[in-house]
């Protein structure tokens, strides 16, 4: 994955710029490395491409920049997949993403697909959040460095539901492994 991201990285920032709110496509090809023992790609792969796409929008759409330069990095919460038809060895496949929504705690929301010939094989929906080395940083100052007018864009009722349903406790409290 270290190579394909790199090719990506590159590759992202000679591409035609876009709106951090319009829906960015990357195309990929399954590789002999991204298969399982079953021949298809393995269901973990799936979510190390999903980071091509989202890399992808966030150079496109010119806010990769402005959140490096102030220390600004991104880093996954939740994610949830459904998976519909596997992806064959060498089969040519779209990645489409779009932020669907944040929220006041500092998220982005992202739906991310998998598409062959305009049909979805799989579908995924992240929960980001954005940290410094100094802790959490809310949308209102996300919003401010990146320029991103966030107004308007609540997170579906759906999608809220799901992360307080899968929502482990913060990291200040304790979350002991015992099974009932």
């Amino acid at each position: 994955m270290i190579f394909r991201t790199l090719l990506h990285l590159l590759k992202s920032r000679r591409r035609t710029p876009l709106g951090v709110h319009d829906v960015g496509t990357v195309r990929l090809r399954v590789l002999p490395t991204d298969l399982d023992v079953l021949g298809h790609m393995n269901n973990g792969v799936y979510f190390s491409i999903m980071d091509l796409g989202r890399m992808d929008l966030m150079i496109r759409s010119g806010i990769w920049p402005k959140m490096r330069a102030r220390g600004i990095y991104p880093v996954m919460a939740m994610e949830s997949m459904t998976f519909r038809k596997s992806l064959q060895p060498w089969q040519l496949f779209d990645v489409e993403t779009r932020i669907v929504g944040y929220d006041k705690k500092g998220s982005a929301y992202t739906e991310q697909r998998f598409v062959v010939d305009g049909e979805i094989y799989a579908q995924a929906i992240t929960r980001a959040r954005f940290l410094t080395k100094r802790g959490v940083v809310t949308i209102d100052e996300l919003s401010v460095v990146t320029g991103v007018d966030v107004a308007g864009k609540t997170v579906p009722d759906w999608i809220t539901r799901w992360a307080a349903d899968v929502a482990l406790p913060n990291t200040k409290m304790a979350a002991p492994s015992t099974w009932a």
